[in-house]
């Protein structure tokens, strides 16, 4: 088997696996609960939160665990939006974002807010004068993720998170769960930051949301005051152990995997450039190590990883939140790619498992699927 769909899943750590087993055989106490069993589910809970603080060099009071990315999205957007409507009902987030991001927006818009969607250039990039240039007294948030989960083409968020310190009134959310351990993101001026343990090789089912202590969030689950008030049910204390092992490991082996990814990345780019019938959709410059982007016009995209996936190769096609929907990608599209491209991209992606030896027969294969395709097809 050749993985090559680690922006859709990352297989966890063994590390992982283990911890998650041990605190859900010996440490499943509810950590609400006041007998010594739920006293000892508290104590590896808050010892989580005191690691991840540490890791991502913020404070213990400004982490939020929650059941993933999608939540950690809604919850910084609804959240904000809803808390500082008072302030202002305008929201700004551009064309390529994640689908749990864009139908937040949607869903706000229906209920009166203003959403400012922004283009991006034929990079698929936006700029800090293109923010800067939307802003209004009536803004309250900008939500832009770090790293594209199609292109892997990364935003100027940290500029972006500069310039808006001189708007008090306007937060900052940065959907970061396809940089973590790929692109370092600095924290500082980001007011709202998403992550998903299974994007880093911990636990489905688990993610953080940092929300800064100055930053004002209304929270969209009540019932009970765990995670500060901000979100209430019973903590996954096993999967967040699990996710708090998988990041550190993550954050320790970074710069080395970076390396590998970005030698991998380059051969692999070169050898696609050279096939025919293959278009590379993901930019040169300005993006993560990980994800090739990449289309092979005239043969639907689904068929290819059909294709590739009977020899055992497994890559996608858009987000894996819409690749079942048979659309073209949202991405290419906003970034002013044709239809031919649009409906025919694949996205490889990999993970410190991947070799040279697999990327090698990824090149073969998918070269061979390509020309037994187009024979079929004629």
């Amino acid at each position: 088997m050749i993985y090559l769909d680690n922006s859709a899943t990352t297989k966890p750590y063994k590390e992982a696996l283990e911890s998650y087993l041990t605190v859900s055989s010996e440490y499943f106490g509810n950590p609400s609960s006041i007998h010594s069993l739920g006293s000892d589910a508290e104590k590896l809970l808050q010892r989580s939160r005191d690691t991840i603080a540490d890791l991502l060099n913020v404070a213990h009071n400004e982490i939020i665990f929650t059941s993933g990315g999608t939540e950690s999205n809604n919850l910084a957007i609804r959240g904000c939006a809803i808390a500082k409507k008072n302030i202002g009902k305008h929201l700004i987030t551009t064309a390529i974002e994640h689908p749990s991001v864009i139908q937040s927006f949607s869903n706000l818009e229906q209920e009166g807010f203003h959403v400012t969607v922004l283009p991006v250039d034929r990079e698929g990039r936006v700029s800090v004068s293109d923010v800067e240039s939307v802003l209004t007294q009536e803004t309250t948030l900008v939500s832009i993720m770090h790293v594209n989960n199609e292109t892997g083409v990364i935003q100027p968020v940290e500029e972006i998170a500069k310039m808006l310190t001189n708007y008090p009134n306007i937060d900052f959310h940065v959907d970061h769960i396809q940089g973590v351990g790929k692109v370092p993101l600095n924290l500082e001026n980001i007011d709202f930051c998403s992550f998903s343990a299974h994007k880093f090789h911990g636990l489905k089912g688990n993610g953080l949301l940092v929300v800064k202590s100055d930053a004002r969030l209304y929270p969209i689950l009540n019932g009970g005051e765990q995670e500060w008030k901000l979100r209430a049910g019973t903590e996954n204390v096993a999967g967040i152990v699990a996710m708090t092992k998988a990041l550190r490991m993550t954050l320790e082996a970074a710069e080395s995997h970076r390396n590998e990814w970005n030698s991998l990345k380059s051969y692999c780019m070169t050898k696609l450039a050279e096939m025919e019938g293959v278009h590379i959709n993901t930019p040169k410059v300005h993006t993560a190590p990980h994800i090739i982007n990449f289309s092979v016009p005239g043969i639907k995209s689904e068929v290819l990883v059909h294709a590739l996936g009977s020899k055992k190769i497994y890559l996608s096609t858009t987000s894996a939140c819409s690749s079942r929907r048979k659309a073209p990608s949202k991405t290419l599209t906003a970034m002013g790619a044709p239809s031919s491209i649009a409906d025919s991209s694949i996205r490889l992606s990999m993970s410190h498992r991947t070799t040279m030896d697999e990327i090698e027969m990824f090149l073969t294969e998918l070269k061979s699927a390509i020309i037994t395709i187009k024979d079929v097809t004629r």
